[in-house]
Parts: structure tokens; sequence; C-alpha cells
């Protein structure tokens, strides 16, 4: 039987692997550090959870949100609670927003990176 690092290891890596089409298209966005040199990874675990997108050095996540969530409120609510109390920023899109206006929302997300630049480098 996998230990638990195992498990969450090969459970990342197939998220990853089965990535949405919404996932794939902002992941082309955000890879390679091409969002003002910020590193973001797919599918990194926090806690219990499993963020689309993680920003380490700005302690930032995006979620992608699809129909699905709809039904899932109170559950997503809860875990942006968790995030947030745990000191991370947490930004969501709905799938349409990624398909539609995928500039826009780069554009919000360059935006938390540099404020969290600017916020880091006042408590410095």
């Amino acid at each position: 039987m996998p230990s638990k690092p195992e498990l969450i290891r090969d459970t990342a890596r197939r998220l990853r692997r089965e990535q949405t089409e919404w996932e794939h298209s902002l992941w082309e966005r955000l890879r390679r550090r091409q969002l003002d040199g910020f590193k973001f990874r797919r599918q990194h675990p926090i806690g219990s959870f499993f963020a689309d997108f993680f920003c380490p050095e700005a302690r930032l996540i995006v979620e992608i949100d699809g129909s699905q969530h709809a039904d899932e409120l109170a559950s997503d609510e809860s875990r942006t609670e968790f995030l947030l109390d745990a000191g991370y920023e947490v930004l969501r899109f709905w799938n349409y927003e990624i398909s539609s206006e995928i500039d826009a929302v780069v554009q919000r997300i360059a935006d938390a990176l540099e404020l969290s630049r600017t916020t880091r480098g006042r408590r410095a």
C-alpha cells in the first residue's frame, strides 16, 4: 500500500495529466515564469486540497471553477476560508472567463502578483 506522500504525489500527477481545457489554456500563460518572473505550480497540494495553480513566492492560489462548482458553493467557500486563514490569497475564475476573457484573467493575476510584491517589500 502506498504511503500518504506517495498518494498525494500520484494524485497531483494524475490531476496534471487530466487537466481540463481551461486549465491548459491558463497554464500556457502562467508557466515558465512568463508572468513577471513568478513561478507557478499546477495541482499543488496544500493541506487536504490541491490548488489548480499556486505561486509560492506570492502565496497566491488560482482556482478555475466549472459548472459543477455551482452545486459546491458552500464547499468552495469553506475551502477558500481555510486557505485565507492559512495566509494565502485566492483568486477564482469560471471556465467561461478563461475561454472568453483570458487576457483580463491574466491581468488580474498579474495585478495580484504585483500587489504581493509591493506588500512583501514593505514588510521586509
